[in-house]
């Protein structure tokens, strides 16, 4: 008697677990993929850094940027001590004149534009390599 008891106790554990899994009703799962197919799935949302991983200017940017000391005040999207390259993305268009103003304050320094934390000049940075680095910034508007 105990093992029949054993048995069927097994059997009704196994198709709890049958069920519970999907096993027990075909409804829910044509119900489920009726959804699936009317409702869209929404779009992933792709980082800055996978939008432009192929872009020559963001290749060359970036080599420049992490090279530089610039990752101490700033970053892609959260502001640090500076603002984020995609604040700065979205202050200025993406225009040869704002990269040579922008690139000449990289070199130069200042202050006032972005609070009162000063951003210290970088009189040994290139006017090429500021401006390419610029350029990679101006890429990361969202």
């Amino acid at each position: 008697m105990k093992i029949k008891n054993q048995i069927s106790f097994g059997l009704l554990a196994l198709a709890s677990v049958a069920f519970a899994c999907g096993g027990g009703s075909s409804t829910s799962t044509e119900t489920a993929s009726e959804e699936t197919v009317s409702t869209p799935a929404p779009a992933k949302e792709v980082s800055l850094e996978e939008k432009y991983q192929d872009d020559p200017i963001y290749i060359k940017g970036l080599e420049k940027v992490k090279g530089s000391d610039c990752q101490s005040c700033h970053m892609v999207e959260r502001k640090i001590v500076g603002p984020s390259y995609a604040e700065v993305a979205a202050k200025y268009e993406s225009t040869e004149e704002n990269v040579e103003m922008l690139a000449s304050k990289v070199i130069a320094g200042g202050v006032g534009v972005w609070g009162e934390v000063p951003m210290p000049a970088h009189p040994g940075l290139s006017e090429e390599d500021a401006k390419d680095m610029v350029r990679y910034v101006l890429l990361l508007k969202k």
